[in-house]
């Protein structure tokens, strides 16, 4: 009896220690993750064979990079020990388009847009975190499901747990559980040099989850609050959006300019939301990068009749987060100076 204890007891110990790797695993698995969630960035993911080394020689064409990007990942204890499905950040350097670059020439890419949609994340992509956030400009009008009508206990401030009451709109149906998103809609704008109606701006103030469903109303609950929520805000289904963004090949030929930012600002510059007048018409889709640009005229020689167009001076650089038929919603990645609204945007030149 006392052989048959010690066996077991052996057996255990056994156990236990053969699954402290799987643990330890599933722990660095956690803290990459939460990681992701808060990181707004282009991300990496290891592949079987991958180094620090290798992936700093592919991307940043100097394998000596490996120690800025390991300090990127902090999470990773061993640099020279990286495990497959590992998520690296990859630094940005404002003074390169380096690593944009050589992504879209990567293999990975190619990859990415052949998957597209199967909705795999493949090895590249930029995480977005706030992607819920972010509003958009559409020509053709959303019908609202409701509309806020009053706070519980009239709080001046609506904030996240606050409970709210909802006026049914255009002969809407609500469900205990389901989701919508806040909104209201902003001024209508137009082309001005055409005077063409562009479409209305959709600024996003929040989500709700509906609790209660009344004959003439329903009760919801915020679940998240991006911005100043106020009554008589409307509501819309709530779509979920991936915050990873596989990065894919821009398209050709695009030459289109930057409509307005999403929050009114004197500057526009780097992790500014803008909108874009170009869209799904035209080729526009998420995870494709635009480069930011300008063209001057100028007199070459005393006797022009008319001033030479010069060549286009890339100043920066926005990532396309989603995509509506005939606009865009952008994050700008990189801006070398301020960026007025009207500025050029057009296909990256390879």
């Amino acid at each position: 009896m006392r052989y048959i204890f010690t066996h077991k007891y052996l057996f255990t110990i056994i156990c236990i220690l053969t699954s402290i790797p799987a643990i330890s695993a599933y722990l660095c698995a956690a803290e990459n993750q939460n990681v992701l969630e808060h990181e707004t960035g282009v991300y990496y993911t290891v592949k079987k064979g991958d180094t620090l080394w290798g992936i700093s020689k592919k991307y940043f064409d100097s394998p000596w990079a490996w120690p800025e990007l390991w300090k990127e990942n902090k999470y990773i204890k061993n640099p020279h020990f990286i495990e497959p499905g590992d998520k690296l950040r990859l630094f940005y350097s404002k003074d390169s388009d380096l690593i944009i670059d050589n992504i879209l020439k990567s293999d990975e890419t190619k990859t990415t847009l052949q998957t597209e949609k199967s909705c795999d994340i493949d090895a590249l992509y930029f995480n977005y975190p706030a992607i819920d956030s972010v509003g958009f400009i559409k020509k053709e009008p959303v019908l609202p499901n409701g509309s806020i009508f009053k706070v519980k206990d009239d709080k001046v401030a609506i904030s996240e747990g606050d409970l709210v009451y909802i006026k049914y709109e255009n002969n809407s149906k609500f469900e205990p559980g389901s989701k919508y998103t806040i909104y209201r809609m902003l001024k209508s704008l137009t082309d001005s040099k055409t005077g063409a109606l562009i479409g209305k701006q959709y600024y996003l103030t929040g989500i709700v989850e509906v609790k209660t469903v009344e004959p003439l109303y329903a009760i919801a609950r915020v679940l998240k609050s991006f911005r100043e929520i106020d009554l008589n805000d409307l509501l819309m289904p709530y779509e979920p959006i991936s915050r990873k963004i596989p990065i894919i090949k821009s398209e050709k030929g695009i030459e289109g300019s930057v409509i307005i930012p999403e929050e009114e600002r004197s500057i526009i510059g780097d992790n500014t939301i803008v909108f874009i007048d170009k869209g799904k018409n035209d080729g526009v889709k998420p995870g494709q990068f635009y480069t930011i640009y300008y063209r001057e005229k100028k007199n070459i020689t005393p006797d022009n009749l008319s001033a030479t167009l010069l060549a286009p001076v890339d100043f920066g650089k926005l990532l396309v987060l989603f995509s509506e038929q005939s606009t865009a919603s952008a994050l700008i990645t990189r801006s070398d100076k301020e960026i007025p609204i009207g500025s050029l945007v057009g296909s990256p030149v390879e």
